[in-house]
């Protein structure tokens, strides 16, 4: 039997993952959180084989509770389940030190598939993030061009316009961690260190 536990700050989400597994006979829900912090007391009994961790959660985010099982759990294999294909999510949790990553829009099998695979002691990356990855090697290597995602594009134009991060989390509906991280991609991708040179590659292209 596979033990795992579900996190994700959306409940409807919780009960739909679990209604999908509920029907596997090799995989156990032993524990639900809806923020990063209420998965810590889950992991104390030491009976968890996989956790399935969304990226965008309040009070400890997917990536920083990522680190904290690492460091504290090393056991326990870390599936991210998120609706985020950019770039920046999926090499931050990564290097956090998840071993599987894989889509919200993808059907059980997908799921099943990589907690089985996480559980074996094998890596699992969804098709979608796997095209993603060679996507932004591609871009890099060869084409030097930088593409900026629509969800980027929208952070960079309201850090042109002079947003904080806490404005731009209000405009955009999304948590304060979601914007931060999508600034550090921005950085990485325009090649610039700070805000003042994201407002300066904004103007210069059309973002503002």
């Amino acid at each position: 039997m596979i033990n795992i536990l579900i996190a994700d700050d959306h409940e409807i989400v919780v009960e739909g993952l679990r209604s999908l597994i509920e029907a596997e006979n090799e995989i156990s829900i032993i524990g639900e959180a809806n923020n990063g912090e209420q998965v810590i007391p889950l992991l104390e009994n030491n009976l968890v084989d996989v956790a399935v961790l969304d990226i965008s959660m309040p009070k400890m985010d997917g990536v920083d509770l990522t680190l904290f099982i690492k460091s504290n759990y090393p056991k326990v294999k870390i599936l991210i389940l998120t609706m985020h294909n950019e770039i920046g999510f999926i090499r931050r949790v990564i290097e956090a030190g998840a071993h599987g990553y894989i889509l919200k829009n993808k059907g059980k099998e997908e799921l099943v598939r990589a907690i089985k695979a996480l559980h074996s002691g094998n890596e699992y990356l969804g098709e979608e993030v796997t095209k993603t990855l060679f996507s932004s090697i591609r871009n890099s290597t060869v084409y030097g061009e930088i593409q900026l995602t629509k969800r980027e594009k929208e952070v960079l134009k309201l850090i042109a316009n002079g947003n904080t991060t806490p404005k731009i989390s209000d405009a955009l509906n999304i948590a304060h961690s979601t914007v931060e991280t999508y600034r550090r991609n921005l950085l990485e991708k325009t090649g610039v260190k700070n805000s003042k040179g994201l407002v300066k590659f904004a103007i210069e292209n059309g973002y503002h």
